[in-house]
């Protein structure tokens, strides 16, 4: 099965690498995969990352907890994380 390329924490370089830092502070020391996955290409990631964070961690979310874990099983299958 093939998997799709995530930013690894120990081989960040440059702006990638101050974004992880960023994270892992925002996140409680955890990255969620979505973000990893965003920071591949910036240039879609940026705008992308926005959504996820105003889907999942603003108050008022359109979406439910449930559709919520739904996106977060699929993002982590893909890249060949946790089930």
């Amino acid at each position: 099965m093939s998997r799709i390329k995530i930013v690894d924490e120990n081989n960040a370089k440059g702006i990638r690498k101050f974004l992880l830092k960023i994270f892992k502070r925002k996140y409680g020391g955890f990255i969620p995969s979505v973000m990893r996955l965003l920071m591949v290409d910036l240039k879609i990631g940026r705008p992308a990352g926005s959504l996820y964070n105003y889907l999942n961690l603003k108050k008022n979310s359109k979406i439910t907890r449930m559709q919520k874990e739904m996106i977060a099983t699929v993002v982590n299958g893909a890249i060949g994380g946790a089930p």
